[in-house]
């Protein structure tokens, strides 16, 4: 699923809530350089591991789903900052973060 409306987060959230399930909410609050998605974008995530919209795919929302996951375990929000390019000794064949930009991610948890 691409993009999320505020009244789907809305939505999702109150789902959660009412059937006693915990879920993360991860929003891009700020970025700079080359980035998958831009602010506002938002990804969910739920107790049980699923995940609803996106905040870019690939290596990121990898690490994003994993601070998500670890804020639902601590029942915490927390500040995030990734950077999508690799160590300039990874060999270009093995690359997972390319953009070349940062993202700043706030995760809440509900």
């Amino acid at each position: 699923m691409g993009m999320l409306t505020q009244g789907e987060v809305y939505e999702q959230v109150a789902r959660a809530e009412a059937a006693g399930q915990g879920v993360a909410v991860a929003t891009i609050i700020t970025t700079s350089g080359s980035t998958p998605q831009r602010t506002g974008a938002k990804l969910l995530v739920f107790a049980d591991g699923r995940m609803l919209g996106t905040v870019g795919g690939g290596c990121v929302e990898a690490d994003v789903w994993a601070e998500a996951r670890a804020a639902l375990a601590d029942r915490r929000p927390r500040l995030c900052r990734f950077t999508l390019r690799d160590a300039p000794d990874v060999p270009p064949d093995e690359e997972g973060m390319i953009c070349g930009g940062e993202m700043e991610v706030l995760i809440e948890v509900w």
